[in-house]
């Protein structure tokens, strides 16, 4: 990957090459966090064409501030990469004003790190109804972290929580839709991965869908059902997946 990104910088002239890797930067992300690993992401871009622009995303301050009980948070563990990204609901009211997003997160964060005594909040990301995507889990959004959404199935993936409850019938929002998709367009992107195709994953755990050790195919851009015996997402979101599927490649750039 380094070498990549010497590439690219070797076809500009001295100053102009460093201003223009400094310029990509900015333009694919203004946060702290990101901006750190600016260099390897042109890398990647330069590598893999179907690499997607990261969209907005809200940093876990934002709702971990707001009155959450300080705990000590243990170091986040990492994968090599991200391969498939699985989509969740959260299971809780669709009535809700996207200001509340941030408390109804730092809830399911304290329901989890307390009732069920998880380490952290298990989605990486949770996107709510109008759209705004949020950092779940800590460890830094550009970076393959090992989450805690999918029995069996945490390496090498991603979980998008959608905030809601998306059964038979209810209304799954078109900019919640769009959302995801341009989440998952970018976290595959990283790892040259189209939304569209079918990866093989090992899994963990035998109370998943699959016994541990054994490898399925599975969707790149899964449900939570995928992996694991449950509704979620809901029958709702899961019948919009194949079109989150196809915004996601559209996404990356592909036909």
């Amino acid at each position: 990957m380094p070498g990549a990104a010497v590439a690219v910088a070797g076809c500009l002239p001295g100053v102009a090459a460093v201003t223009a890797l400094a310029l990509c930067a900015d333009a694919v992300d203004r946060s702290v966090t990101a901006a750190r690993t600016a260099h390897p992401l042109a890398a990647a871009r330069a590598a893999n064409p179907h690499t997607a622009a990261r969209p907005p995303v809200v940093p876990r301050t934002v709702w971990l501030g707001q009155g959450a009980a300080p705990r000590k948070q243990p170091p986040p563990r990492y994968d090599d990469k991200v391969v498939a990204v699985f989509v969740h609901h959260t299971d809780s009211p669709n009535t809700y004003r996207c200001a509340d997003a941030p408390r109804i997160i730092r809830d399911l964060y304290a329901g989890q790190t307390g009732a069920r005594a998880w380490d952290d909040i298990g989605y990486n990301f949770l996107v709510d109804r109008c759209g705004t995507i949020y950092e779940g889990r800590a460890g830094g959004v550009d970076r393959p972290v090992t989450g805690a959404h999918t029995l069996g199935f945490n390496h090498r993936t991603a979980g998008i929580a959608a905030i809601g409850t998306f059964t038979a019938g209810a209304e799954v929002p078109r900019v919640m839709t769009e959302a995801i998709a341009a989440l998952a367009a970018w976290k595959l992107g990283l790892s040259g991965t189209d939304p569209r195709a079918k990866v093989r994953l090992v899994s963990s755990n035998s109370q998943s869908r699959f016994a541990a050790g054994s490898t399925p195919t599975l969707p790149a851009l899964a449900g939570h059902n995928d992996g694991y015996m449950t509704n979620c997402p809901g029958a709702a979101l899961t019948a919009r997946l194949p079109e989150i599927r196809e915004l996601a490649a559209r996404l990356q750039g592909r036909s």
